[in-house]
């Protein structure tokens, strides 16, 4: 079993910037590789960047590329979400997820390759 808790959400003006963080706990060894997913009002939930707990690889949407970055503390088994330069499509919740089992890096990108979700953490970028 594993717990995750995002944080760092809000509202931010246009070009600002934000970190988002998502605490594990639990059986946090058990995580082979994490992520961030959001979802805005009518829209599907869509994926936005991942990183492996097993080397450094990092993976990005094109949407966010160059403007977030995703990083993690394993001593302090935290993921982060670096995030500059907002946009008003930027705005949504905010979802940390997590793998617990062996994985293909081409599937980080599917929702339902994830086995534990967070709460998730709004972020709202005005028009």
């Amino acid at each position: 079993q594993v717990q995750l808790a995002e944080s760092g959400g809000g509202l931010e003006r246009t070009g600002g910037s934000l970190r988002l963080s998502c605490a594990a706990s639990g059986r946090t060894s058990s995580i082979y590789a994490s992520g961030w997913f959001r979802q805005a009002p009518g829209k599907e939930r869509e994926f936005v960047a991942a990183i492996s707990w097993t080397n450094t690889n990092t993976y990005y949407a094109d949407s966010v590329k160059d403007r977030f970055t995703i990083s993690r503390d394993n001593a302090k088994n935290t993921m982060y979400l670096q995030m500059n330069s907002l946009k008003p499509g930027d705005t949504a919740v905010y979802y940390c997820a997590a793998i617990a089992r062996p994985y293909n890096a081409m599937t980080v990108t599917m929702t339902k390759k994830y086995d534990y979700w967070g709460q998730g953490t709004q972020v709202t970028v005005p028009s």
